[in-house]
């Protein structure tokens, strides 16, 4: 009787499941993904190249794929500061804590970027105090990184903070018993365990960034060859009507961001596989 319990699936058979698994991504993700490609295929190669290497899409590639690397590394820091403190410690205003790490979820993008460069601007309530140092964020590469680092934030907390409550503080205690310093049990014990749910919580974080176009438009003053992104210019291309143009420049970045998310999966396929091993 309790094995066959054990058999027993809750949810209908596989075959059922499985259908109804591919149907959804087909429909969600594979449909719209191939509609770029068909629309891209209407250009000749040399069309296709010269759109893609154009010297100002080129530009914002870099700045697309470089502020969200940026973003989703610090994050991948103080993401995992802000985690551990949640998950270890209690103090006044913890659950109102906890509850503002979400909030990025919550507010408009849009509303974020106009909130972020009203604040760092050179007339801001923060860009004012900064602009005498030689310090300006607001219409810089840094300023789209800090609207990146803005709404990337809770994709790392969310990802590491269960995972450090369910760390074994024995093990901590059994290692400083042994005579390991803070920085050792650190990085044999701890960081080990949550190196993993890290390059989830990255992974995620530089998805989310890569495409995000709201909070960035309004800080990154879109000059072109300096702070313009590949979404903008995908968008000024839907604009003028030039579809093809478009889908050639999203083509591209769903290339380079599938083979960024393979080599980071492929990392954390060897972290897990190093932590069950050890």
């Amino acid at each position: 009787m309790a094995k066959g319990w054990k058999e027993r699936s809750i949810l209908p058979g596989f075959g059922l499941t499985m259908g109804f698994t591919v149907m959804y991504l087909s429909l969600i993700v594979l449909f719209p993904l191939s509609a770029i490609f068909i629309k891209t295929s209407g250009l000749s190669w040399e069309q296709f190249w010269h759109t893609i290497t154009d010297a100002r899409v080129v530009a914002s590639y870099k700045i697309s794929f470089g502020t969200a690397i940026g973003a989703a590394l610090v994050n991948t820091v103080f993401g995992f500061v802000v985690a551990w403190v949640l998950a270890r410690y209690s103090f006044p205003g913890k659950r109102f804590v906890d509850a503002l790490v979400d909030l990025p979820f919550a507010l408009p993008t849009a509303v974020a970027g106009i909130a972020l460069t009203t604040i760092y601007s050179k007339n801001g309530w923060v860009g004012s105090l900064l602009e005498p140092l030689g310090i300006k964020l607001a219409y810089t590469p840094f300023g789209i990184m800090l609207a990146l680092t803005f709404i990337g934030i809770p994709f790392v907390v969310r990802t590491l903070q269960p995972v450090v409550l369910e760390l074994e503080k024995e093990l901590e205690e059994a290692a400083v018993s042994l005579g390991a310093r803070r920085w050792r049990t650190f990085t044999r014990v701890i960081f080990p365990q949550l190196l993993p749910p890290l390059l989830t919580g990255f992974t995620l974080a530089f998805a989310r960034a890569v495409g995000e176009y709201g909070s960035v438009v309004f800080i990154s003053g879109n000059m072109p060859m300096k702070t313009e992104i590949a979404p903008l210019l995908i968008m000024t291309k839907l604009e003028q009507y030039d579809y093809a143009g478009a889908t050639s420049i999203a083509l591209v970045m769903l290339v380079i961001s599938f083979l960024m998310l393979l080599v980071i999966n492929y990392l954390q396929w060897r972290a897990n596989r190093f932590n069950t091993t050890a």
